[in-house]
This record gives C-alpha cells, structure tokens and sequence, in this order.
C-alpha cells in the first residue's frame, strides 16, 4: 500500500465523471491506495440525472466528520460546482481536473447537457482546476474561464487529453503534489 494521501486528516471524496472511472484510473488508484479516500457512487453512471447525483453527494459529505476534500474529474467537477452553490454546502477544497464541457455540444455527450448551465460563481472553498491543452471535452479557454470564475488556481498540463488512464495517468504523483497544495499538507 502507497503512503496515504495528502490531507489525509481531512476526508477526500472522489467523485468520478460520466462512465464512472475505470480500475487504471488516478481516482481508483488513489482511492484503492489511501482509505481516507471514497468514492461517491452514482446510482446510473451512463443516464447522469443531476438531482441524483447532487442528491447522493449530499448523502456523501453528511457521513463524512469533517469537510471533505473534493477530488473530481470531468463531469464530477460540474457536480461539484453545481454543489458548492447548494446552501450549506461545505468543503474544505477541491482538485477540479479536466471539467467537462456540458454547455459544448462539441466537446460532450448530449447525456451530461442535464448539468449545464456550469456555474461560474466563485466557489466558497480552495480549488485547483487542472486542464489539457487537447482534452477533447473542453477547451483550455473555457477551462481557464472556469478557473477564472470560480476563483480557482489554474494549472496547465501539455498534451494531457482527457487526464485519464486513457491518456496514460496511472497513479499520478504530480496530481497527489496538487492535492498536498490544496489541502495544506
């Protein structure tokens, strides 16, 4: 087993995207290497329904003694946004890498179109948006306009396509160095 992640006194959830993150995933990976780390499982990975999955991840940060951590991808970064507007929404950060497009009828599956609008108000907690400069599910401008508006740190990754285990992140050492930023250990 792996050192445990950073923040570790702080709960992480990990909130996946449309499809659900696969066994070679960073999420799954980091998620199988630190028990602090849980997944929030999604009733329906493939017909995304936003008050479910809003729904569930409330559920998720009541069991949790502490505010989490927020470790979202894709189309997790629209819930997490979506939540953070949610009165009474508390976190202690979020790791917000490769947000899906939802507005984008280029860069998405017209099955995540239910998350749009994205929110563009600031979030009340620290993020960290991680964006490609070829993720085929948005641009780096509209990444860096949701960075912007969230008040969010940006961090730029070369050539990274979707950050995925398709792209060829395993365990990404440099994404668990982002999450020690956010969470102040």
């Amino acid at each position: 087993m792996s050192a445990p992640l950073p923040g570790a006194r702080a709960p992480v959830l990990v909130l996946p995207g449309y499809a659900d993150s696969g066994p070679e995933h960073w999420q799954s990976l980091w998620e199988r290497d630190d028990p602090n780390c849980r997944r929030v499982v999604q009733d329906d990975w493939l017909e995304p329904v936003l008050g479910d999955w809003l729904a569930t991840l409330d559920r998720a940060v009541a069991a949790c003694a502490a505010p989490p951590v927020l470790v979202a991808h894709s189309l997790g970064c629209a819930l997490a946004v979506r939540w953070a507007g949610r009165a009474g929404a508390r976190a202690r950060g979020a790791l917000l890498v490769a947000p899906a497009d939802v507005d984008s009828p280029d860069h998405t599956p017209d099955a995540v179109r239910g998350f749009g609008p994205m929110p563009l108000d600031p979030l009340p907690f620290p993020s960290i948006v991680v964006a490609s400069t070829d993720d085929p599910f948005v641009s780096l401008e509209r990444a860096r306009a949701f960075a912007r508006a969230w008040g969010s740190r940006l961090v730029t990754v070369p050539a990274a396509g979707h950050v995925n285990a398709d792209a060829g992140f395993g365990p990404w050492p440099e994404g668990r160095a982002l999450l020690a930023a956010l969470s102040g250990s």
